[in-house]
Order: structure tokens, then sequence, then C-alpha cells
């Protein structure tokens, strides 16, 4: 990776270059710009940014993965569950087809089978590449690889580390990138790609810490920002993490948006108090025995799946809780109750120490002898930048996506377990495919206009919130986030409507002209006023993309609610794609293919022995 730095003049788009020290850079100017190059860049360092540096690194490519939160705390740490492969360990008539046939089949046939096929033909090889990496996976006495039901599974597929799945895989994953001395900058925030004529030239910036613009010169671009689910006023992502930054960089520099309605709402996370309201309860609470009760006390599962009751899917128990909710029959804090409290103590212990510390840290509550508070909470973006099956490809030349900022494997619901496994996949064969663009290329054509594009944008942020400019001009970032978060969960929640979705939209196109007047306050506890600024920016292209497509969806089909249409519709078995210029568009679903249509058709055993839910 070579650093240096430009000198902007404002005569001349000119620059001339002169090297820093990597190691102890003084602070630059406002004027001065820190130019990075690199043969690929990727944007992200949770599992899915980490797999595709390794393969790059591994097969001698040059690679910089940068990220605007901590690499030991990226999002894929808060991922519980497991991991998802037919390795036939414990059933050993489980086959990769009959994984896309359940992953087909739960996405309510919309996801793209040839990407489906590609995760699930791959997903044994992910597995063993963490087995090789030192992946600390649950085994049996005589050392085969544990697995277990999860959800809707049809075998035992589901590899797990206790309840630390997501955080052994990000540990096992930084230590093999440091092992291969990849290089990962953690506190760069990137606001913009760099595009010319249909072709990706790198990445425009800044520091978090020392607020210094960076221009970063990429023949390839791999994007792994993750989703938009921050959008919502109760959600399991963290303050600065799935705010919609991947839609926002993939749609200015000419890639599309898929499937943005379709957005996972997790049954289960808690409602206080505020700083961690969203956070989630492992549905293995659940799975051990949990009971849902309304504020009557009333075990209301029974009357919307009385055959699996709380062990039902995550679409259908998120919309049961939502409906008691809003049909009164809520707590005062508007949520329902979990309760375990009946079940062992050692069980809990054993079973559930995540769920039984966090309670007692947060609330000072002792699940072994109280009920937990908790609502539905977007969890998951489903959607996401449309990509190739093939290799995650965009469409712009040299621009990828993968794990939650892509889209086409989960559909209308997500298979419990299967976005880990995605993102070691695609990681792979993204990394692999990206390291043969990068050789292939012969010239680089750079545009200074599209750099001052992103460069005049940081500059305004900064400029609105100078002393110059009174309270009266200028906007919070902060501030308008809650008001977009209150519109996204009034219009665009679990249930959705014409009305309501029109509704959002009209808001939304009032929020915007006073986001027109957004600033930046710099202090010094360093830049995240304009990390903020630029969340926002990504946050409201998301919400405009979810609100125009759910509202074109005009159906109820898994995730996506419609209290106006609440049958499925066969003419909307398809994906709606959403770009800045041309608004929504429909594609069709393609057919599965021969080796798994049958199975995905055929009956599903509903039962629950033995299960786990999602």
């Amino acid at each position: 990776m070579t650093i240096k730095t430009i000198h902007w003049s404002n005569e001349s788009r000119e620059s001339s270059l002169v090297n820093v020290n990597t190691t102890t850079p003084s602070t630059p100017s406002p004027r001065h710009e820190r130019l990075l190059s690199t043969s690929v860049l990727v944007i992200g360092t949770g599992g899915a940014g980490l797999r595709a540096s390794i393969e790059l690194a591994e097969r001698g490519v040059q690679v910089l993965a940068v990220g605007k939160r901590r690499k030991h705390d990226a999002h894929t740490t808060l991922a519980a569950g497991g991991i998802n492969a037919a390795l036939g360990t414990m059933d050993p008539e489980d086959s990769w087809q009959q994984h896309a046939a359940d992953t087909l089949r739960e996405s309510y046939f919309l996801a793209d089978p040839a990407i489906v096929e590609v995760v699930t033909k791959g997903a044994a090889q992910g597995i063993a590449d963490l087995e090789r990496w030192g992946m600390p996976f649950a085994r049996e006495d005589d050392g085969r690889i544990s697995q277990r039901f999860f959800g809707a599974h049809t075998y035992r597929r589901t590899c797990y580390a206790g309840d630390y799945t997501g955080l052994e895989i990000q540990r096992t994953l930084l230590r093999r990138a440091r092992e291969l001395e990849v290089p990962i900058v953690d506190t760069i925030y990137i606001t913009r790609l760099l595009e010319h004529d249909g072709r990706i030239f790198g990445a425009y910036g800044f520091d978090i810490v020392d607020g210094t613009p960076i221009i970063i010169h990429a023949d390839a671009v791999i994007l792994a920002a993750g989703g938009h689910t921050r959008i919502w006023r109760n959600t399991s992502s963290r303050r600065d993490e799935n705010t919609g930054d991947s839609f926002r960089l993939a749609a200015l520099a000419g890639g599309k948006i898929r499937d943005a309605e379709l957005v996972q709402f997790h049954p289960s996370g808690i409602l206080e108090p505020a700083d961690a309201a969203g956070l989630l309860i492992s549905e293995a609470a659940r799975g051990e025995g949990g009971i849902l009760r309304n504020a009557l006390g009333e075990r209301y599962m029974e009357k919307y799946d009385p055959e699996r009751m709380e062990l039902s899917t995550r679409d259908r128990v998120a919309l049961a809780s939502y409906t008691e909710i809003v049909e009164g029959r809520g707590t005062t804090n508007g949520g329902v109750f979990l309760d375990v409290s009946h079940l062992p103590r050692e069980t809990i212990f054993e079973k559930l120490p995540r769920v039984y510390r966090n309670m007692i840290d947060l609330q000072m509550l002792d699940i072994t002898q109280s009920p937990i508070e908790i609502a539905p909470t977007a969890h998951y973006s489903m959607g996401g930048v449309w990509v190739r099956p093939e290799d995650h490809g965009t469409g712009v030349d040299g621009l990828y996506a993968i794990g939650e900022a892509s889209s086409g494997l989960h559909g209308a619901n997500r298979l419990g377990g299967n976005s880990l496994i995605e993102l070691l996949v695609y990681g792979r064969i993204t990394g692999a495919d990206a390291a043969e663009y990068v050789s292939g290329i012969e010239t680089v054509h750079r545009s200074a206009e599209a750099v001052a594009v992103a460069r005049n944008e940081m500059q305004a942020l900064l400029t609105r919130g100078g002393a110059d400019h009174t309270a009266a001009t200028s906007e919070s970032p902060r501030l308008l986030q809650r008001a977009l978060r209150e519109i996204m969960t009034e219009h665009a929640g679990v249930v959705r409507s014409e009305a309501g979705l029109t509704e959002g939209l009209a808001k939304l196109d009032a929020l915007e002209e006073r986001v027109a007047r957004v600033s930046a306050h710099p202090d010094i506890s360093g830049f995240d006023d304009l990390a903020h600024a630029f969340d926002l920016y990504g946050s409201m292209l998301a919400a405009r993309a979810t609100l125009e497509c759910a509202r074109e969806r005009r159906e109820t089909r898994g995730c996506h609610n419609r209290s106006d249409y609440t049958e499925q519709r066969d003419e909307m078995r398809g994906n709606f794609i959403w770009t800045p210029d041309e608004g929504v568009t429909f594609e069709a679903a393609a057919e599965a293919p021969d080796s798994f249509r049958e199975l995905a058709h055929a009956h599903l055993d509903d039962s629950v022995d033995g299960k786990l839910v999602e």
C-alpha cells in the first residue's frame, strides 16, 4: 500500500505527490488530502470483507481493507446461532441440493436460484477454510463437527461455536488476515466511489479521527459495508452500523438495488435501555422452551401457529407479536413478554449464558426469575446491491458487493444460519474474480471531476457547520436520523399499506429539504459528526428505495406484510429493482434448476421435535 499527500491547487486539478511517513503521519491542514493506492480496495472489515481480503492476499494481490468501525467489533460478531453447510456429519442423507431447496422455499421463491446453488455447493469448502484456520467449532465426542437443527432446515446442518459463532468467525478471519499481513485501516469512512465511464478507479473518504480527506486509487472495489436496518427505530444494528452506506455508494456509482423492501424483523429485541434498544434475545431462548405472552398474560402464539407455537418462523412470530401490540394487548412500552423463568436454572446457564449476562448487565434483570420485555426489531437486509450469481459483480466494471451489502440469496425470508456461510462462499469467489480482473487491466482512466464532486460534498458539510453559519440555517444529522427512523417505523414496519407508504414518501420528501441544510461540527473528540452526516445520506437513499419498492409490492409474501393486499400473488414472484434515476422496475424470478426444483416444491415437514427456531 502506498500513502502520499496531495496538495490541491484552487486554480488547477494537477497535483504534486509527496511521500508521507506511514507510521507517524502529521495531521494535514484541511486543504491537504492523503492518497492511498492499492490494487483492490475492500470496504468493510466484518466477515465478508475479511474473507475477500484473505483470498486476494493468498493470491498475491495487493489489497487494502478499510472500515468505519473497529474490526474486532464488526457486526459479524453479533451473529449467535450458527453457520450452515450440508456436511452430513449428523444426518448423512443431507445434500447441497436439499440445502438449496430449503433456502429457495424459505425465500418464498424470490431468491435467485443460481446464487442459491453457488452458496449451497460451496458451503462445505467455507467450513473447511475456517477449520484450516483454527475455528473452534463445537464437536462430537468422536471429533466430528457438531451440527444442529435451525429453523426450517430439513436436516441438521448448522455448525456452531456455542452462542458466539459470529464472534469466533471474526476472530478466526482476523487471525488469518494478520498471518497474511493484510493492511486493515478501521478508521476510514468512504463517502463516494470514484467512477469514470462505467469503471471504478477508487474511492473518496476521510479519517474519522483527524478528518483528513483521503483519496484511494484502486483498480477494483469490493463493497462489504452491510445493509440498511439502522433506519428503523427498533433495530439489532448499533448506531453506526447498517446505515445504508452500501446502497448509496453503489447506486451513485451506477449500481442497482434489489429487494430493498424485503427486511427481516427479528421477533425478540429488547426495548430498554434506550441506547441498547433492539439488542437481540437469541432465538435459542424460544428454542429451549421460552414462552411468549402478551400484557394480559395470554400465550398468544396459540392463535397464530398452534402447531409450532413459539417455534414458528421469524416472519410469523414477528407478525404475531406486532399484531398483539397494535391491537392493544402489548405492554405500556409497546412490547410483549418472553418468559424462560420456568426453565431449570442449569438450562439457562448452560444454553443461554449470553442472554442471562446481557440482561443482568443492561437491566439488572434475572431471567431465571422474571420475563423479558421484547418487540419485533429490524434485523437483516435481505435485499441489497444487485449482483451477478457467478462473481457478485454489480454491472459496474471493477465493483463487487458481498455479504449483507448484496442481494439474491434470501428473498422474502432468510433461512437461519445462511448469512454467515454466504459471506465465506462469496468472499472467496469474489476475491478470486477481483484478482483476475485487476491482473488483466492495461490502462486506468481517472476523472478529476469525480474526485471534485466527492471533495465538494464533504467540504459543503463542513462549511455549513462553520462559524459564519447560524443554527437557524443548519440541521443536526443525529436529529434527522431520528426523524427518519420514526418515518420508517410508522410507515414501513412489520405491516405496510398503500396509504401508509405513500404518506411515508411524502414525509421523506419533506425531510430531504431539511437534509439539504445538514451540517457537521467536528470537535476535540474527532469527526464523528461528519460520519453521522454521511450515515444520514446513506439512510435517506436506502429509505426511499425501501418505501418505493414496498409500495410496488402489492402482496403479502414472507417478511413483507400488506394490510391491503393480504394474499400472495403469482404475478409478484420476482424482484423489484431500484435506481435513483429510473425508480422501480420489476424482474420476474428465475426457475430453479432440475437439480433441486422438485425438492423445493415438495411438502415440508413442519414438525418442531428436536429443532431450534431460526
